[in-house]
């Protein structure tokens, strides 16, 4: 396994330089790389690391959403938090209800398992879109309106609401004893739960690091360890109380930041090493879990009601920025940032074939669904990273101390390098 790890990193390194070189996102390059190498390809990758591949990039989320809070301020998510809420939920409900008319027709399958189809594809991916974020928010690009925040936030609150809308639809279809009334009155019962543990958890953790005053590397294995157990107590009471985990790990970031902001940005400098492992391994890992046969086995009718679900969701995420006080070109960059797709359809893309499976149902519509699903990340992740890098750069306004806050951000690396 360790082999095969060591040549991922080496390639996709190289592929990381290459692709940039032609302006294109690294991302990109290691989703193809991962493509070509894994299982349903070339067959490259040791079937170990496959096994283990789900952990590391839990891992990989982890540092996203810490490296998310860590550069959330209070005062640009007050000004962008309602319309986040929005964008959270809306192009969602707009997507998934475009699926559901279109599934029938095109796809020969019923509303209803046209409405799970829609519940996979509606997630926006958080793996693709909120390190882009942090990217743009490092440089001031767009932060002047708090636009990466904004959308990072809503990316984040996306994947809840569009999982549980999720699990209530697939619990309906296959049979199993499932509350609807309170599946849906779980959403934001997950949101506050997930915020209020990770305010505690973050309030906890910064009095403990003042107190103790070790070492910032201790520090970040301290909120990682946290962090993955924040992740085991939703597996656990998940049947019980509902409680985004995810959510509580981007807060925790948030409020060491609110707190001592020299102590965050020490913590950010280092995630922000990790994550040059971590990108590699959750990029490749979750490109060899694209099966191209299946893709392809969605065909044109696949890519039609993709295309047409993102038109849809578009149209929807334009709608939530009527009245905003944003431009025309920061509205597209805005809808265009909530295209990609990749971490959610890739961990429940399969589940409604396993579900309809355990059930005893007919499992055609299920390997449909997972051909869609499939399709969709090889067509919207490297696309949308593309040109979300590409917009970012040319209609983004750079705020007036971008200059300045890189060169702090550059003396604070050489700084934490010395220690």
């Amino acid at each position: 396994m360790i082999i095969s790890l060591a040549e991922i990193i080496i390639l996709s390194l190289i592929v990381d330089w290459v692709f940039r070189k032609m302006t294109i996102p690294g991302l990109v390059g290691m989703l193809l790389l991962g493509m070509v190498f894994g299982p349903y390809a070339l067959g490259w990758v040791n079937k170990d690391l496959l096994d283990v591949s789900g952990d590391f990039r839990l891992i990989a989320l982890i540092v996203i959403l810490l490296r998310a809070g860590l550069e959330l301020s209070k005062e640009t998510l007050n000004r962008v938090g309602a319309r986040a809420l929005v964008l959270s939920a809306v192009p969602a409900i707009i997507e998934g209800t475009a699926i559901t008319a279109l599934g029938p027709p095109l796809l020969g399958l019923t509303y209803m398992e046209s409405a799970i189809l829609g519940s996979v594809l509606a997630a926006v991916s958080p793996a693709v879109v909120v390190p882009m974020m942090i990217g743009f928010m490092k440089r001031g690009l767009g932060e002047k309106k708090g636009i990466p925040t904004m959308i990072l936030a809503a990316a984040s609150i996306d994947d809840v609401f569009v999982i549980i809308v999720y699990g209530v639809l697939i619990g309906v279809h296959t049979g199993t004893s499932v509350n609807i009334a309170w599946k849906l009155a779980g959403i934001p019962i997950s949101i506050v739960l997930g915020t209020v543990i990770g305010a505690v958890m973050g309030f906890a953790l910064y009095h403990l690091f003042r107190h103790f005053d070790s070492q910032t590397t201790k520090r970040v294995l301290v909120i990682l360890a946290l962090s993955v157990l924040l992740i085991q107590f939703e597996h656990l009471v998940i049947e019980w109380v509902p409680f985004a985990a995810l959510l509580a790990v981007m807060t925790i970031g948030f409020i060491i930041l609110e707190k001592d902001q020299h102590m965050a940005h020490e913590i950010s400098v280092k995630l922000g090493k990790i994550w040059v492992f971590a990108e590699i391994v959750l990029f490749t890992m979750v490109g060899a879990q694209v099966d191209l046969q299946v893709a392809l086995e969605a065909g044109l009718t696949g890519v039609v009601i993709i295309v047409l679900g993102l038109v849809a969701r578009s149209v929807g995420t334009y709608g939530c920025l009527i009245g905003s006080a944003f431009t025309s070109v920061e509205r597209r960059f805005i809808v265009i940032s909530y295209l990609p797709k990749a971490t959610v359809q890739a961990a429940i893309g399969g589940a409604p074939l396993a579900a309809m499976h355990l059930a005893g149902m007919d499992t055609a519509p299920g390997e449909i669904i997972l051909a869609v699903a499939v399709l969709s990340i090889l067509i919207t992740a490297p696309l949308g990273a593309w040109a979300i890098a590409i917009t970012g750069e040319k209609w983004l306004e750079p705020e007036p101390q971008a200059t300045q806050n890189s060169k702090n951000t550059v003396s604070e690396n050489n700084a934490e390098n010395e220690k």
